[in-house]
């Protein structure tokens, strides 16, 4: 039974987290562990709402905000626990108090895989996904990656992207072995090259040898043109729900064009789920 942990902001608790994350290991019979993030720096409320009437932080003030965060993450933990029992998964609730970022790439360690949002940031502020937490996460993790959009729809098509590279042959090889009931979606391997080159498939006759024992019945789309541009309007393109696969994220681990700005443009623009895996 594989290991998947789900990282969760118990003060901006993601669905979408939660209903990937629950599909994906009811699926694959894995044991999922919630690891609820409660940094100890990180509260609902800013500095300036402590102030008091007569200047200065209240105390009484500050209790109460603690207390009403308390109960937001206790109220966190126990919709995820009902929503895994109603899906009869094997679960576990962890609550991390460490440094967000640090408690999170420890975790990381003892996965097999890791469900996050492309949202979090365990700050007040909300940015555009991918979030400066998700880029530290996604360049230090020491497990595949399913980052996920703010919306869940049920998985139904896999997009395997694919250069030539090792990195993203990887990629492919981890996702075969690591959610091996997903195989059964529609798959496609998605290849683009210069306008210079042919619309061969890069390594055809090896590729496709390795993709006949993982992905037998996958089809094969080579296109040509700039990667970022042409994937992100094939993808638009998709009716179905599918899910990406993609190689190396880190600086000097990257394949020559599953760099770091291929999966910042496809987890802000496409908003679809992404799986990554480095080499």
């Amino acid at each position: 039974m594989k290991k998947i942990i789900a990282a969760f902001d118990g003060l901006k608790f993601s669905k979408s987290t939660r209903d990937y994350a629950i599909q994906i290991a009811r699926e694959n019979n894995a044991h999922l562990v919630g690891v609820f993030l409660d940094d100890p720096y990180y509260q609902s409320y800013k500095v300036y709402d402590l102030i008091g009437d007569e200047g200065g932080v209240s105390p009484e003030k500050q209790k109460s905000f603690l207390a009403a965060d308390a109960k937001t993450r206790d109220e966190a933990v126990a919709g995820f626990e009902l929503a895994c029992k109603r899906a009869g998964l094997a679960y576990t609730v962890r609550r991390n108090k460490e440094i967000a970022t640090q408690g999170l790439l420890q975790e990381s360690i003892y996965a097999d895989l890791l469900v996050i949002s492309g949202y979090e940031t365990f700050t007040n502020r909300s940015e555009q996904a991918p979030t400066g937490f998700v880029r530290d996460i996604l360049s230090a993790v020491q497990c595949p990656v399913l980052v996920v959009p703010a919306h869940y729809k049920p998985l139904s098509k896999l997009i395997l992207l694919f250069d030539g590279e090792p990195s993203s042959v990887h990629a492919i090889k981890m996702f075969s072995y690591m959610l091996p009931a997903l195989k059964e979606h529609p798959a496609k391997v998605l290849s683009v090259k210069p306008m210079s080159q042919s619309l061969h498939l890069p390594d055809n006759k090896l590729m496709k040898e390795f993709m006949k024992r993982h992905f037998p019945k996958a089809a094969y789309k080579v296109m040509k043109g700039i990667p970022e541009t042409e994937i992100v309007n094939f993808l638009k393109q998709e009716k179905e729900s599918p899910l990406v696969v993609l190689g190396a994220y880190r600086r000097g681990m990257v394949s020559r064009w599953f760099r770091p700005s291929m999966a910042d443009v496809l987890i802000r623009e496409l908003k679809v789920p992404v799986f990554i895996a480095h080499n």
